[in-house]
């Protein structure tokens, strides 16, 4: 048994002298009878979201006016065909985005910063614990005291066993040379962007 309509040629989606009207007209009837339901059809796919179902309509569109299968064999879009596209666009859109990686909502961009500030800090604290290891022992020691234990400075003054005017000339020649060490190492505060 032989299929009637084999032999009957398949019309290019940009050729409308079949139907007779232009590719413009062809076009305009595009966008002004199919496009409304279309739109309703993929909204309902992507539950509710426009901007979403008009980059999938604006897409299925495109690939209509591009592909000869759109058009039935009396030159009329197939709204069948165009559903079909758009929702395989939709499927490909969703497995693309399963691909990549999750993007962050924004409830949880001030988590995301707060951890990125905990990094900085993290930085921080490792430069400045290698450039206080560069300094000498006596002001090393003195901000160890002051700053990592916490001491005041006649608790400082106990521990190291000098007087407390010491701890507190130290401290200040200690933290001189602590910039200077930092200052070497091109060392630059992260929140000092």
């Amino acid at each position: 048994m032989v299929n009637s309509t084999s032999s009957i040629p398949r019309k290019d989606a940009g050729d409308s002298e079949a139907t007779g009207e232009t590719p413009e007209a062809a076009l305009e009837h595009l966008q002004r009878v199919h496009r409304p339901v279309l739109l309703a059809y993929v909204r309902q796919l992507v539950k509710g979201d426009v901007h979403w179902a008009e980059d999938v309509v604006q897409e299925t569109m495109v690939r209509a006016w591009k592909n000869p299968d759109a058009r039935m064999q009396d030159g009329r879009w197939s709204r069948g065909w165009l559903c079909t596209v758009a929702r395989r666009i939709v499927i490909d859109n969703i497995r693309a985005a399963a691909a990549r990686p999750a993007e962050a909502p924004d409830e949880l961009m001030p988590e995301i910063a707060a951890a990125e500030v905990d990094l900085a800090a993290r930085l921080d604290d490792r430069e400045i614990r290698a450039a206080i290891a560069m300094l000498p022992e006596r002001l090393r020691t003195v901000l160890v005291e002051i700053f990592y234990q916490e001491r005041t400075v006649a608790e400082a003054a106990e521990v190291l066993d000098v007087p407390a005017g010491t701890v507190k000339s130290r401290t200040f020649y200690a933290l001189r040379a602590l910039r200077g060490a930092l200052d070497e190492r091109g060392y630059k505060r992260h929140d000092q962007d």
